[in-house]
Formats: C-alpha cells, structure tokens, sequence
C-alpha cells in the first residue's frame, strides 16, 4: 500500500497510540511522519490535523478498532479527516466483523486494508485485501505483480474457505472472547486504585491503564518472571498502560488473572481476597 501510494517527499500523518508499522515504515520510503496523540477517549482532533499537515500530505493513516486500546475513532472523525483534504485516509480494519459499514463504502479518499490474521485466526495464510477507488486497488496490484507476481494459490483456496464461513468464524470470535472479557472486566472493578480498564469495541484484548506509578513496562517484565506475557504501552508510545489479551479458555483466563493479581498486588488486595472467576 505505502509503495504504491507514496513517493519521496510526501508527508504521513499517523496517531500514537497505534500499530507500529504505520508510523516507522514510510520513512523507508524517503516520506517524512508527524506523530500526533488520539484524545483521551481515543477521538481524532481533525483541527490538529490540519494545523500539521504540509503541502505535501499524501496520507492519513491509522487503526480502528485501535491496537492497543481497542476503540473505534467514530465515523464523523474519520469522515472529517479527508473534508476539504486531498490527502488519502487509509483505515486499517483488521479487527472489524462487519466491513459493509466501512467509512471507505462511497468514498473515493478513504482506503480500507483487512484480512483474516485476526477475527479469523488465520495469520499464517498471509492473505488480506484493499478496498478503495479503482485507481488505488490497480496501483496496489500492480505493485504485488511486480514483487510477488501473485499469492499462494493454496492460501487463497483457504482463505475463500473462509470467507464463505464468515458467520461461523464471527461466532466463534465472539465465543471466545466473551468468556474472557466479562473476567477482565470483573478483575479490574475490583482493583479501581491499581488499575482501569478501557472497555474494548471488538477486539480480543484491552487497554488496561495503570494507577500505581509503576512504569508499565516494569511491571510487565515483572509479570513475566511469573509466567505471564503482556504488551507494555513502552511498546507502543505508551508508559500509562498495558494491553492485555482475553481471546482464551476460562480457566486459562482465570489463571492468567491470578497471576497478574500476584505481580499488581503482591501484599494482597484490601481484604485478603484472592482473585476470583466469579
């Protein structure tokens, strides 16, 4: 996409918190990123934007639903991006279940990318698409003739699998992560001074925002000693929080959420407590 959409010189403008590759790859590219922050309830401030962007803005580009914080950016923002702008809004999609309200439907300016590493649970397969106008999708094709010619006529054959079970992929997805995540949010009503939890819009995981002046990825190093592996927001341009993952088994959950509870709480929590799937 970012090769067949930029040249050296041209300006991006990504939000942090947010995928990474966004934000380091164009430089690659000779193209020069501003870096600029999501509101506190992830809104996009499309006044910043334009007070950012040069002349030579080609691109705006960033996730929703967000990794890591697992917030949508609400449509009216989005639409507000690419208002009076001639600049592309690239929306990465790949958490969504229902692309037929993608903000890209009826706009020539806005690019959707998704594919079927996360809801499908598909990641080995490599295989995604672009939705946009005509002249975007060619420039993108033509990019992947010329380095990969096509893709694995196997993965395809898997991958339109699929898609033809879309909606028994999307139960699943939604089996799974239900479980998990009435336990996360059940485990951080409990703990309010250590931590909150930012309700998540769709995604596997949350956004878990620390309270205890621990630097999150101290504590995430913590927690690893004890057999738990979280994503520290270092990671993502973040040291308020961490994301943690819930798309598992019950017990595996409960399990993980223990373990948390001896690394947040290592004297225990108010009460004696101990930490409950209940």
């Amino acid at each position: 996409m970012f090769d067949a959409l930029l040249r050296p010189g041209d300006q991006v403008i990504a939000f942090n918190r947010g995928w990474q590759p966004l934000m380091d790859l164009p430089p690659r590219l000779g193209v020069s990123v501003t870096i600029l922050p999501y509101g506190p309830d992830m809104s996009v401030d499309a006044a910043a934007v334009t007070a950012a962007a040069g002349e030579n803005l080609r691109l705006i580009a960033l996730n929703s639903t967000c990794n890591p914080t697992g917030l949508r950016v609400e449509e009216e923002e989005l639409r507000a991006l690419v208002a009076e702008r001639d600049a592309y809004l690239l929306v990465d999609e790949e958490y969504a279940i229902d692309l037929s309200r993608s903000p890209a439907v009826g706009q020539d300016r806005v690019i959707s990318v998704s594919g079927l590493s996360k809801t499908y649970g598909l990641p080995g397969l490599r295989t995604g698409w672009v939705y946009g106008a005509p002249q975007v999708a060619e420039a993108c094709a033509e990019r992947k003739f010329l380095t990969s010619i096509a893709n694995s006529v196997l993965c395809e054959a898997l991958a339109c699998s699929a898609l033809d079970r879309h909606e028994d992929y999307a139960r699943e997805y939604h089996r799974l992560c239900a479980p998990g995540l009435g336990l996360v949010e059940r485990w951080a009503a409990r703990h309010p001074d250590a931590v909150r939890l930012v309700p998540p819009q769709g995604t596997p995981f949350a956004w878990i925002q620390l309270r205890t002046g621990e630097s999150s990825l101290a504590l995430c190093r913590r927690a690893l000693e004890a057999g738990l592996l979280l994503t520290p927001g270092e990671t993502m341009g973040s040291d308020e929080g961490f994301r943690l993952g819930f798309a598992r088994d019950v017990d595996t959950v409960t399990e993980g959420l223990r373990r948390l509870d001896t690394v947040l709480l290592p004297d225990g929590p108010p009460g004696g407590d101990g930490p409950s799937g209940d």
